[in-house]
C-alpha cells in the first residue's frame, strides 16, 4: 500500500528551492542542458527531490541528446504515475512521483530497445543518492 506524502503549499515552499518548487510543484521545466544530472554518470539511485522516494536506477540512464536526464524504466512502475498532459499545445504523457505528486518530466516512445521508452526528467526534480556500485 502506498503511503502518500501530503504537505501544504507553504510547507513545500519552505522545503524546496524556488527552482525546485517551480518545476516539481508547479509543473515547470528546466532549460535543456542546464540540469545537474543531464550528463551525470555516477552510480546510484535517483530519488524524488520532494519526498525522497527512489524512482530510477543509474544503470537505466542513457544519453538521449535531448538535454535532460533520460531513463528507460523506473525502479517499480508503482513509484510513478502517468497522466495526459495537453499543455502548451502539445499532447504528452507527464511523469509524476506517485508518493507526493511531484512533476518529474515526461515519457516518450522514442527510447532504446527493448522497451522503447524515454523517461525525460528534470534534474531539479531529482536527487542522486550515490552508491559505490550501481544497484
Amino acid at each position: 500500500m502506498i503511503q502518500k506524502v501530503i504537505k501544504t503549499d507553504e510547507e513545500w515552499r519552505q522545503q524546496l528551492t524556488p527552482e525546485q518548487y517551480r518545476v516539481a510543484r508547479g509543473k515547470g521545466t528546466e532549460r535543456a542542458f542546464s540540469g545537474e544530472y543531464c550528463e551525470a554518470h555516477d552510480p546510484g539511485l535517483y530519488a524524488c527531490v520532494c519526498c525522497g522516494t527512489e524512482l530510477f536506477e543509474s544503470k537505466t540512464k542513457f544519453e538521449s541528446g535531448t538535454g535532460w536526464p533520460s531513463f528507460t524504466e523506473p525502479i517499480e512502475q508503482e513509484r510513478i504515475r502517468l497522466e495526459k498532459d495537453n499543455s502548451y499545445g502539445m499532447s504528452r504523457v507527464e511523469v509524476l512521483c506517485n508518493i507526493c505528486d511531484a512533476h518529474l518530466g515526461h515519457v516518450f516512445n522514442d527510447g532504446p530497445p527493448p522497451g522503447g521508452l524515454r523517461y525525460c526528467l528534470n534534474s531539479v526534480s531529482l536527487v542522486l543518492k550515490r552508491t559505490a556500485d550501481s544497484v
